[in-house]
């Protein structure tokens, strides 16, 4: 998503030194709906897959990967086009990046996973949990949206003047052909994820119907509303009074202070501190709570 794309350019100058100094993970390509698909695999534990923002891949995505790994076996994955994973003559969509993570679970013989997205990764595991609900354990978006409406304002006004021209001195671009299995096709990597900006999106009946508790991260100066974020931790049935003899919602929100998009996979303490209690189902006990 656009969001994403200050945000690359940022990480791109500041995570290469964090990625050079994580332990080798275990890398390896398989066959995804007619793409080599390139992930990797550290650390032990209970699976965990993790999915990356636009224009991104899994070095950009920092020091959040060997975290995870410290507790979980982590399945770090390079989407269509991105990073080392071939691209295919096909829209990159939000149902056809869910429906390439469900497949990629297939071949590698994992039946079911959390899953930890980020951005765009956010809204492809969205769908994912939409899509192939059997599939997901627990879901934790970071800086995700269900509905085009909730972006700010800025950003859309903005996006009909996306042009493939404006990224291509971007950071980004220039650091594309050192990994890319086709050197030459940022282009058409940026026509599509401009595309993508321009499809409709508006899930609130499928993110209301959701079983998968959802842990939702945001930066209070994100690139969605924070009542957006609100409206969706609602849909999942959060938002209630505690304290009050009733349950809490399966899902969470987390608003993280004084960070923008850019800054939110950055956050990495912040990001462990929320996400691994959410994993474990671990929930902070109240003043009135039965020992």
């Amino acid at each position: 998503m656009f969001r994403t794309i200050l945000a690359v350019a940022v990480l791109l100058a500041a995570v290469p030194n964090l990625a050079h100094a994580q332990s080798k993970p275990k890398g390896a390509r398989v066959a995804v709906n007619g793409m080599q698909m390139y992930y990797e695999v550290s650390g032990k534990g209970a699976p965990l897959i993790v999915l990356h923002g636009a224009y991104m891949n899994i070095p950009t995505m920092g020091a959040i990967i060997p975290k995870l790994a410290k507790t979980h076996q982590v399945y770090a994955l390079e989407f269509q086009g991105h990073g080392r994973t071939t691209d295919i003559d096909r829209p990159i969509t939000y149902p056809n990046l869910a429906d390439d993570v469900a497949a990629f679970m297939d071949a590698v013989g994992l039946k079911k996973a959390d899953v930890f997205g980020y951005s765009l990764g956010a809204a492809a595991a969205l769908q994912l949990a939409i899509r192939h609900p059997e599939k997901v354990n627990k879901l934790a978006a970071a800086s995700v949206s269900y509905d085009a409406e909730g972006m700010q304002p800025e950003f859309k006004e903005f996006i009909p003047h996306m042009k493939v021209e404006m990224f291509l001195e971007m950071p980004f671009a220039k650091e594309y052909p050192k990994l890319a299995a086709n050197p030459k096709g940022f282009p058409e990597l940026a026509r599509k994820l401009i595309a993508i900006e321009k499809e409709p999106m508006a899930w609130g009946e499928q993110v209301k119907a959701l079983k998968t508790p959802v842990l939702i991260i945001a930066g209070d100066a994100d690139v969605t509303t924070l009542e957006h974020t609100v409206s969706m931790f609602r849909l999942l049935g959060g938002g209630g009074a505690g304290d009050m003899g009733k349950p809490l919602s399966a899902s969470r929100l987390a608003i993280l202070p004084a960070t923008s998009h850019t800054a939110v996979i950055t956050q990495v303490d912040a990001l462990i501190g929320v996400i691994e209690p959410f994993l474990k189902g671990v929930t902070p006990k109240g003043m009135f709570a039965a020992e």
